[in-house]
């Protein structure tokens, strides 16, 4: 699967698809805490909660309780306010959400059943939460510890309801097989997303995520018709994933858990991904000390660190979300776009004049402008770039966008 472009001299290059082409193209996306109950979902999302944006930074936008806007932690966007201090300062923010525990039979309607994969297909990326310590205060819904079986028994149900919807939507194709395949161009249409739900439906009964097949080994086995439609039918199982492996906090502080290698194990036998050990009942311990002194002198005293800032830089970038910088004495300014964006688009993020009378983008790579300490060194050293409408944009690129508001978009 490859994206085709024009480079700079005209010659054609094809880039290969990622599993970042599955997903909405956004820059408005969300990650959402999943697990079964009482595996530490809340406490997570607590703990998150305090690192929060003031709803105050978002005016007239209603963010619902179970809704967070967190800061995304990045030294580059710190060296840029210490370089311009600038009057105003404008970081790149997640928002995460808290979604009711799952469990087994969810498919069929038990617990909160369809409301809760409901949820999950509004969100964009998906955190994985699984108890891996024992507290006799705290009943794991099946009556076990087991983090292994809980996010087996929560990838069978995503996977039946994907399957459940997909053969619905063969079955809607097939009655309105007559009327679709009345023209020519019609009955190829039909035909390509006849052959594509098929090829879900056999893909999903073999026990596989639709994200696993993308962007794993030498070949992918979804086309970029596929994924047209893969991403119109916002199936559960085609969403990124990360795992978080809830720990005691003894366990957490010597780096040892019984858990661990199982759970290593089924991720890599499952296509692979991050999984983040973290002790929610540490975490919390932090965040209700008295003073951020208190805190630094207890990770100190007992050789541990919050893992809190890498939960969320991996969801962030796990659901495909870069970004880009505009500084200046103003405003030092991180932008949220999608891994994929061309200029225009990039441009739009601001302004939609921006998109519709764009011009050019004048780039400079972050790690050139550190490196070299001014912009004036950059132009110097001739790696400040005019870069055209074809161009995308990489994360960490510092942008001056030009462009002419009278200008008629195409």
């Amino acid at each position: 699967l490859f994206l085709t472009s024009m480079s700079k001299k005209g010659a054609v290059e094809e880039e290969r698809l990622g599993a970042w082409a599955l997903g909405k193209f956004s820059t408005r996306l969300k990650v959402g805490i999943v697990g079964l109950p009482n595996v530490g979902k809340s406490t997570l999302y607590n703990t998150l909660t305090k690192c929060s944006i003031p709803a105050e930074n978002f005016p007239f936008c209603t963010i619902d309780p179970n809704e967070t806007r967190v800061h995304v932690p990045d030294d580059r966007f710190d060296w840029l306010v210490d370089k311009f201090k600038p009057k105003s300062e404008v970081q790149p923010w997640l928002e995460i959400v808290d979604i009711a525990g799952l469990v087994k039979g969810a498919s069929q309607g038990a617990g909160l059943g369809n409301a809760f994969l409901s949820h999950i297909r509004s969100v964009d990326g998906i955190m994985h939460v699984m108890r891996a310590f024992d507290d006799s205060d705290i009943i794991h819904v099946e009556d076990r510890v087991d983090p292994v079986g809980d996010i087996d028994i929560i990838t069978s149900e995503l996977r039946i309801k994907d399957l459940e919807a997909v053969e619905g939507k063969l079955a809607a194709l097939n009655r309105d097989r007559t009327r679709s395949c009345s023209t020519p161009a019609g009955r190829k249409e039909w035909e390509s997303e006849v052959g594509t739900c098929e090829k879900i439906i056999a893909w999903l009964n073999d026990g596989k995520e639709v994200r696993r097949g993308i962007g794993q080994g030498d070949s992918d086995y979804w086309t970029t018709k596929d994924v047209l439609y893969i991403n119109e039918y916002s199936l559960l199982t085609a969403k990124p994933v990360c795992f978080l492996v809830n720990l005691s906090e003894e366990d957490y502080k010597r780096k040892k858990n019984r858990f661990l290698k199982p759970i290593h194990d089924w991720v890599q036998s499952h296509g692979g991904g991050t999984i983040i050990p973290y002790s929610g009942a540490f975490e919390s311990k932090l965040q209700e000390m008295g003073s951020p002194e208190e805190a630094e002198a207890y990770c100190k005293e007992n050789e541990m660190t919050s893992v809190l800032p890498k939960i969320i830089k991996t969801a962030f970038t796990m659901v495909h979300l870069i970004y880009f910088f505009t500084a200046g004495p103003d405003e030092v300014r991180a932008w949220v776009i999608r891994k994929g964006y061309k200029a225009p688009q990039a441009a739009g993020v601001i302004h939609t004049d921006f998109e519709r009378g764009f011009i050019c983008a004048e780039v400079m790579a972050f790690n050139d402008l550190k490196e070299l300490g001014t912009e004036v060194e950059v132009r110097a050293k001739g790696k400040y770039r005019q870069e055209g409408k074809l161009y995308q944009v990489h994360d960490g690129d510092v942008i001056f966008f030009k462009f002419n508001v009278t200008a008629k978009g195409k």
